[in-house]
């Protein structure tokens, strides 16, 4: 093994350690509310490139300089920035009050034994239309809180079915982080990574509604309160929802969006003028993390990249996964272990994206099915973790309204995770490669 490349990982391992430590302090020992998520990550990067910059002394600072430079000024990485800039102005724009009418919606025309099927048709809409789990977590848990105590059906049971359909989004939306971080990462068309994706979780995501049905005719319920809704304002995420799937360039599919926002949010009155441009100014910087760690991402891969660090990974890879089947499964878990180590699923895809790259190019795996691995996986692991924003913003969600319910409890009725796990890997293993298949090219 190459004993200097694989020095070139120690600043990896130091972020993980010092994450995860932290973590666990804040979170157990502090009892700080969401405290992996007080965990300064940019700072723990930082301290991460500050070792990487010491390490491989044949390279001088300015040398190291430049090889940042070059990976941080990498086409795909500058994409990859402005489109999320691009995504936190949309939200800006529209706000997320249009997600609240769409659940009050659907619920008013249905019976009450479907409510909770409701929440997790209702949450994957609203979290592929807005890009965002934790959004969509926050805005419906709430909704899906107050449907159980005035139903009867069970706390768990409504929570799960958001978080469930929050995932589905998270993981196929075209303004969702982990979508341009996956297709960015591994050039490949958002169109066709969404393809490639459909096919895997449509099985996962029927199979869920199933069970989920199944659970709700068993159940006594009551009727189900609701509240005034305005659909006119779901709109501009149609409009993206539809740019995208027929394959319009995504900065032109955000900026339609946008404006469709604008336009709607000011002759409605929604907003005044002075508010909508502070909100896209609020929604633009709420990517500021999102747009940090992907720099200093980019920059600390190069140095690892130039040290001979991935050819050490991927030597490991080969020897451990070996054939495309199982090259494909040590992506994904690649990507799951980056996830478990910084609980963030965009920022897994983003340190997993220049290993899985290479993967992708040794066992013969297409962008659009390595981008699709990448995204799925991270969405599954990150759907589970009991210290993850989404379960944590989740559980936060019930506990302000006066109510308790246990991570471990929810995280048994995490249907549609469990079933995306066992769909991926059937679509790995089981399903056979035939030419002229999206995801299987």
């Amino acid at each position: 093994m190459n004993k200097k490349g694989a020095l070139s990982l120690i600043p990896i391992g130091v972020f993980v350690v010092l994450y995860l430590t932290l973590g666990i302090v804040f979170e157990y020992a502090l009892k700080i509310e969401m405290g992996f998520y007080n965990v300064p990550i940019v700072v723990i990067f930082l301290v991460a490139l500050l070792i990487a910059c010491l390490q491989n002394r044949s390279l001088k600072l300015e040398e190291k300089l430049a090889v940042m430079g070059r990976g941080v000024g990498d086409k795909d990485i500058m994409t990859m920035i402005l489109i999320f800039m691009m995504a936190g102005i949309f939200v800006g724009v529209v706000g997320r009050e249009s997600a609240e009418s769409v659940a009050y919606f659907v619920l008013s025309i249905v019976p009450p034994k479907l409510a909770v099927c409701v929440l997790f048709i209702v949450s994957c809409f609203v979290s592929t239309a807005m890009g965002t789990s934790v959004g969509t977590i926050t805005l419906l848990v709430p909704i899906g809180a107050a449907v159980s105590v005035a139903s009867g059906f069970s706390m768990p049971l409504c929570v799960g079915a958001v978080m469930g359909g929050a995932m589905f989004g998270d993981n196929l939306s075209f303004v969702s982080d982990t979508t341009i971080a996956a297709c960015n990462g591994q050039g490949c068309k958002m169109k066709d990574k969404f393809k490639t994706n459909f096919k895997i979780v449509i099985p996962a995501a029927i199979l869920t509604l199933a069970l989920t049905l199944i659970l709700s005719l068993t159940a006594e319920v009551d009727t189900v309160p609701l509240k005034e809704y305005n659909l006119i304002r779901l709109i501009p995420y149609l409009l993206v929802l539809v740019c995208g799937i027929i394959g319009i360039n995504v900065f032109v599919t955000l900026l339609c969006g946008t404006l469709a926002g604008i336009i709607i949010m000011l002759s409605t009155g929604a907003v005044n003028f002075p508010t909508l441009v502070g909100n896209m100014g609020s929604g633009c910087a709420g990517m500021f993390e999102t747009v940090m760690v992907t720099v200093l991402v980019s920059a600390l891969c190069a140095l690892i990249r130039a040290a001979g660090g991935f050819e050490v990974l991927l030597s490991l890879a080969r020897r451990i996964f070996r054939g495309k089947k199982m090259g494909q499964l040590g992506m994904g878990l690649l990507v799951g272990i980056m996830d478990i180590s910084t609980a963030n699923n965009t920022v897994a895809i983003v340190m997993a994206n220049p290993i899985a790259r290479d993967m992708a190019r040794d066992y013969g795996i297409s962008p659009k099915k390595t981008a699709s691995i990448l995204d799925t996986f991270s969405c599954i692991f990150q759907g589970f973790l009991p210290y993850g924003a989404q379960m944590l913003v989740a559980i936060s969600a019930v506990k302000s309204l006066g109510y308790e319910v246990s991570p471990f409890a929810v995280m048994g009725h995490l249907f549609y995770p469990m079933l995306l796990l066992l769909s991926s890997l059937v679509f790995i293993f089981l399903v056979p490669e035939r030419a002229g298949r999206g995801d299987l090219k």
